[in-house]
């Protein structure tokens, strides 16, 4: 038995099986590189879900977090500490926004966008007490806390968890008329992803956000963008909701805020909508902490000068474009996405989602399937293009598809 066989047995033995991970166990990491414990390296093209759009040990990141470990790591927030300030108003200037409700996982940030609607809605809007609705999409992922999975439509992360939370209406994701019929006068927010990650990279309809915007407006409904996967680079565009023009009520941020150091998550909205929490309503121990602020706070920085949106779209569109050639050879029955984020579904002859992974995996290349035939790629932002192209090419491998079949498909002779 290798020393991999061994730590996955181990960890087998004595971790709850919540997750059914690839048989790799990581040692050592930088960019878009991973290394095992037997000294085999792999390219990272998932990205901890975003949580990497960084790639691994950033070195501006790795930095500000060392400087903050000498210096103090966590007040919790009865005490203001010195990063803090900073925090928000970089934060809520990065957004358009004016507030920041700090927290630490993308859940809870979730977690508190509800508890925050149905505030607002009692407080301000002037819905009956208990009556407050929030519409959803289906095929959504916010999460897996109690509440958040009472409007999942997934029966793997639902069953057996009830008696479920109620006040939640879920519509069919892309379809405007569903959404406009199921907002009524006690509905207080739309919580929806602007692009829906879990479900496999699923991009709405043109005109869908707008729409969901415009819907909103009229009734005095806040739109909650959940751009926890989708935001801060990994679409092209700091914001997924950008990319048509929308900006929503409230943003939920995580994932890279966190620099793929700490985990970070936030709310960000106006005064107006996260005024309606007055002190000890709300809360986080760690949520807002010094380290936090100080990883977040050069990741914002970063942000700022466009040079990772930028990286994404050119690479992004690469990827796509070299995803619906192989599409052309009939391996894949479908490919979604946008910048540097893809869904690609597997031809049934060709294998399942997670027999593939397994394969790309044996040639190097880590990625993770989800709902059976569907791949998700997303890349570090720094990943060179060279190596994406090298990545590209072992899917091309494992697939079975060759330069000729390649070369039919671009010059249209398929």
């Amino acid at each position: 038995m290798n020393a991999t066989e061994r730590l996955v047995a181990v960890a087998d033995a004595h971790s709850a099986h919540t997750y059914d991970p690839l048989p790799v166990v990581v040692a050592t990491a930088d960019g878009a590189w991973m290394t095992d414990v037997e000294g085999r390296r792999f390219l990272d093209l998932l990205a901890g879900y975003s949580a990497l759009n960084f790639g691994h040990g950033n070195r501006r990141l790795v930095a500000a977090a060392k400087a903050q470990l000498d210096r103090v790591t966590l007040t919790s927030r009865a005490f203001h500490h010195d990063r803090f300030a900073a925090f928000c108003e970089e934060l809520a200037e990065l957004c358009g926004m004016e507030r920041v409700l700090p927290m630490n996982t993308g859940t809870e940030a979730v977690e508190t966008a509800v508890k925050t609607a149905r505030k607002w809605g009692y407080r301000v809007k002037g819905v009956p007490t208990g009556m407050a609705k929030i519409v959803v999409a289906g095929n959504n992922f916010h999460g897996r806390t109690t509440t958040v999975i009472s409007f999942s439509t997934d029966s793997e992360a639902r069953a057996d968890f009830g008696p479920y939370t109620p006040g939640f209406e879920i519509v069919p994701y892309g379809d405007l008329t569903a959404m406009r019929s199921a907002v009524t006068e006690n509905t207080v927010a739309v919580l929806l992803e602007p692009i829906q990650g879990e479900a496999g990279v699923l991009v709405p309809p043109t005109g869908y956000l707008p729409g969901v915007r415009e819907l909103t407006r009229e009734r005095n409904v806040l739109f909650v963008a959940d751009e926890i996967q989708s935001g801060l680079g990994r679409t092209g565009r700091t914001f997924a909701c950008e990319h048509e023009g929308v900006v929503p009520d409230v943003y939920l941020l995580g994932k890279a805020l966190g620099g793929g150091i700490v985990p970070v998550s936030a709310v960000v909205s106006s005064a107006a909508v996260l005024g309606v929490f007055r002190p000890g309503e709300h809360g986080s121990t760690f949520g807002g902490n010094p380290l936090a602020c100080a990883v977040a706070l050069e990741v914002i920085a970063m942000l700022r000068s466009g040079e990772y949106q930028a990286r994404a779209a050119r690479l992004g569109s690469h990827l796509l474009r070299e995803l619906r050639v192989l599409a052309g050879t009939g391996r894949l029955t479908a490919v979604r996405g946008r910048g540097l984020w893809a869904g690609i579904d597997i031809a049934p002859a060709y294998g399942t989602g997670r027999e593939v992974s397994e394969r790309l995996m044996e040639r190097g290349v880590l990625v993770k399937d989800t709902h059976g035939a569907t791949i998700r790629i997303a890349p570090p932002l720094v990943v060179s293009e060279e190596d994406l192209d090298w990545g590209l090419a072992q899917l091309r491998a494992v697939l079975d598809v060759d330069d000729a079949q390649v070369e039919q498909v671009r010059t249209g002779r398929r």
